[in-house]
């Protein structure tokens, strides 16, 4: 998949389990969205509608498990681990050659093998509000902007208090508070690529890697290198 491919809103009539070895992968429901480096696959219950899109170049592969034979009985979206096990077992069922039988136990030792893991998400809700919308849109193209309110209403024809009441109203959250999760949701795809924190902490709009870190905190109760189970965390 090259960078920025998205399979449309989408279900399957099977439970899907979705991974990137390689790469980082993206999907996104009606409510949520996962950013998903190598170490984690996402379990997508049937008939979940969503869509699936790289951050960067990746590699794709999925699980499709028949609701039927399957002694999971998971209802949401589920991140779980991918390790080295879980890794082999998909190539080895890739086969089209491999033993029906033999198939039929590698399949049940993959579904054996899932095994649900934290992570948090950071929702990012857009504001109804035309004027407000519009500061929305610009600040998702363009996370690092640190223009205020007051500036943004003059660009948009607005005072702030108005732009200040639209944000409020359509996603509950000050329009700081607001800026800060989405800066933090447009840094997960380079952090799950593996660029360091200080890189990514600029490129979103934060002075210090420190500030970062400490907003990423507060937002998810974990440091970005933890959210992604790995060792990123570098200055």
């Amino acid at each position: 998949m090259p960078r920025g491919l998205v399979f449309d809103w989408h279900t399957h009539d099977e439970h899907q389990v979705a991974w990137a070895p390689t790469g980082v992968l993206m999907v996104r429901t009606d409510t949520t969205a996962w950013v998903l480096p190598p170490t984690r696959a996402l379990w997508i219950p049937a008939g979940i509608r969503h869509e699936t899109l790289s951050t960067s170049s990746a590699t794709m592969q999925a699980v499709y498990v028949r609701p039927h034979l399957c002694p999971i009985s998971w209802t949401t979206c589920t991140p779980v681990a991918a390790g080295t096990l879980f890794a082999e077992l998909i190539g080895y069922l890739s086969y089209p050659d491999l033993d029906p039988a033999a198939r039929v136990r590698g399949e049940a030792v993959v579904v054996d093998l899932l095994r649900p893991v934290t992570m948090a998400t950071i929702e990012v809700t857009m504001p109804n509000e035309e004027r407000a919308r519009e500061v929305a849109e610009a600040l998702r193209v363009s996370p690092a902007d640190n223009r205020t309110l007051e500036e943004w209403g003059r660009d948009v024809g607005a005072s702030d208090r108005t732009l200040a009441r639209g944000f409020l109203a359509g996603t509950g959250l000050s329009f700081g508070r607001w800026r800060t999760r989405l800066r933090l949701s447009a840094a997960l795809a380079d952090l799950a690529g593996g660029a360091p924190v200080s890189t990514v902490a600029r490129a979103v709009g934060y002075e210090s890697t420190s500030a970062f870190v400490a907003a990423f905190r507060r937002e998810t109760g974990i440091t970005p290198s933890r959210y992604f189970g790995s060792t990123n965390e570098r200055t």
